[in-house]
């Protein structure tokens, strides 16, 4: 009788160590290890729909083209092969919908998040990865409020919008030597931001604003507004806000026979802003931060890898890209995707990007910023002239 009741508990415990093993199995794929190599998981955040989607894109594709060429390259840290995984969320360029991907990303164990591409999803998302210890590069967030709310995970590549700001209401004042400026925003977080340091560089310049008006980031059809400012006889408009509301709005600012000058910033300098104002775009300007590409240190060799995988740049893949290797980066001078032990390295990352040199002040802000004023000749964005950044004005 003991020989086959030894027999019979025998087979049950074989069967219970297979099964044993079997979940242990399972539960190291689901953290991303495998045999040799770790997965790591890398947020991407940008709208992905609707108006700003030709934006949004733009960022996914440059910081997939970078983590492409990190892994063809190989990464090896803690002594594994790493495999890095974008992961893209779409918050539609909405402030509520930013804070649920920002939480679904965290519950999903992301290593960092590169994103978000607007000032008014990159805001409200920041207390989140901050709560979670997660490290966020945003690629083009320009308002002043993203990196001054004091979290240390929040950095930015792109040059904010104290300094675009004004740069572009000196402009409007001394090189288009407008006088009486009207002023429209969308109210988000960028474009009411920009607005506000335009007037005060307007102001300080010895411009006036004779009218200061507000829309959404969803409209387009801005006749009554339009209206109202051409009974004051602006002599230009500046308008803080997106390309998608931008390119009508020039577009019924010639139709009303408003003969101002349309100035913009980085969210009108865009190719689709050319492509959806047509002939009105003539003779626009805005500015951009950062060099233009074929002045970047590597922008005429990013540009021919992502226009040959990808098509036409629209203004921020550049940035995405330099945010994504510099996040690598940062793991490795840590030796670890763990953002408990790769966060303290981002402050003290110094190298040289596609758009420029990268590294942060105590704010997590680029340093040594551009930006640069382009117009519109023949249908295509031409350079100006491009001010460099000045570090002190920048901390005042």
């Amino acid at each position: 009788m003991s020989g086959p009741r030894m027999t019979h508990w025998t087979v049950w415990a074989f069967i219970l160590a297979l099964g044993l093993n079997a979940c242990g199995k399972k539960e190291e794929t689901a953290t991303g290890a495998t045999a040799g190599e770790t997965t790591v998981k890398i947020g991407q955040v940008s709208p992905l729909t609707g108006p700003q989607a030709h934006l949004g894109k733009d960022n996914d594709n440059g910081a997939r083209l970078a983590l492409d060429e990190v892994n063809a390259a190989g990464v090896t840290l803690g002594g594994r092969k790493v495999k890095f995984v974008l992961v893209s969320e779409d918050d539609m360029a909405d402030p509520r919908t930013a804070t649920i991907v920002a939480q679904k990303l965290v519950d999903q164990r992301v290593a960092g998040v590169l994103g978000h591409l607007n000032s008014g999803t990159s805001i409200p998302a920041s207390k989140i990865y901050f709560d979670a210890g997660i490290p966020q590069i945003s690629p083009s967030a320009t308002a002043i409020a993203y990196t001054a709310q004091g979290f240390k995970t929040a950095f930015r590549v792109m040059t904010n919008d104290r300094q675009q700001g004004k740069v572009l209401g000196e402009f409007a004042v001394k090189q288009l030597g407008a006088k009486r400026i009207a002023i429209i925003d969308d109210r988000t977080a960028y474009g009411q931001g920009l607005a506000d340091e335009v007037e005060k560089a307007v102001k300080a310049s010895g411009g006036e604003v004779i009218a200061r008006e507000f829309t959404t980031d969803r409209s387009t059809d801005f006749l009554a507004i339009l209206t109202s400012i051409k009974a004051k006889k602006p002599e230009l408009l500046f308008y803080g806000g997106m390309d998608a509301q931008g390119a009508p709005m020039v577009k019924q600012l010639r139709s009303l026979g408003i003969q101002a000058k349309f100035l913009g910033g980085d969210g009108v300098q865009t190719s689709e802003f050319l492509k959806l104002a047509g002939a009105a775009a003539g003779d626009v300007t805005a500015s951009s931060p950062g060099l233009p590409i074929d002045s970047m240190p590597g922008g005429p060799e990013f540009r021919k890898k992502f226009t040959d995988r990808y098509g036409a740049i629209q203004t921020y893949a550049p940035y995405a890209y330099d945010a994504a290797m510099t996040m690598v980066a940062a793991m490795k001078m840590a030796d670890s995707p763990e953002p408990a032990r790769y966060l303290p390295m981002l402050p003290r990352v110094e190298r040289a990007g596609v758009t420029g040199q990268i590294s942060f002040d105590e704010r997590g802000d680029i340093r040594g910023g551009a930006i640069t004023m382009y117009r519109v000749r023949n249908g295509k964005w031409e350079v100006l002239e491009t001010v460099m950044g000045d570090a002190a004005a920048d901390k005042k």
